[in-house]
């Protein structure tokens, strides 16, 4: 499996003293505003794949305004509109950048058997800090050994599993943290007032 790098106009993100990275996959041609809101907050964007069809990709404005993304099993020709195809033959299998701190890797996940998928990432990857995948629209944060492997949910309608989802990686070169932000499914679909849940992980500390 090869890995694209990141572009070289991003060589300067893993200089920097913080990144602010959203983190997002599985939205199938629907993208969440809530989780467009986090996006927005954040110095760069990372898609894990199943986009849908290149206006998702399009609404996702991180402040530097790059966003990369990966395919997934459903970004094929059959399933995306036929003026937005040309795009598919540049979203790479897996793909790397740079951050200060470490390394993250983005992966759909669809390649690698689900039974003991964080091992088989974990050995695919061993120089990632952290690795980023989708395709089970489960959201996870697994920081029990290094790197870490992360999923952001689900950021559309399609299999949320308690509402659409995302991650946000804080990276410094000294520390990292996750985010992870779930917004309630109800309002969604109904354009209410919503909640949304907030955590941050971050590893136990060992004595």
């Amino acid at each position: 499996m090869s890995v694209t790098h990141h572009p070289p106009i991003l060589d300067t993100v893993a200089a920097m003293p913080l990144v602010r990275v959203a983190i997002l996959a599985d939205t199938h041609g629907a993208l969440d505003p809530r989780v467009r809101e986090v996006v927005e907050s954040c110095d760069l964007a990372v898609h894990g794949g199943d986009i849908g069809h290149a206006a998702i990709l399009a609404q996702i404005q991180p402040r530097l305004g790059r966003v990369l993304a990966v395919f997934g099993n459903n970004d094929v020709a059959r399933k995306w509109p036929a003026e937005d195809r040309a795009l598919l033959v540049h979203l790479p299998e897996c793909l790397e950048q740079p951050l200060p701190g470490g390394s993250l890797v983005v992966i759909h996940g669809h390649q690698i058997p689900a039974r003991h998928r964080h091992r088989l990432l974990r050995r695919r990857f061993p120089r990632a800090r952290t690795i980023v995948y989708g395709h089970s629209h489960l959201l996870t944060v697994d920081l029990d050994a290094p790197p870490w492997v992360v999923n952001p949910g689900a950021a559309g309608r399609s299999r949320t599993h308690g509402g659409p989802s995302c991650l946000v990686l804080i990276a410094t070169p000294t520390d990292w943290r996750i985010e992870s932000h779930r917004f309630a499914l109800s309002s969604f679909h109904r354009g209410l007032g919503y909640t949304c849940l907030h955590e941050c992980h971050q590893p136990a500390q060992t004595t």
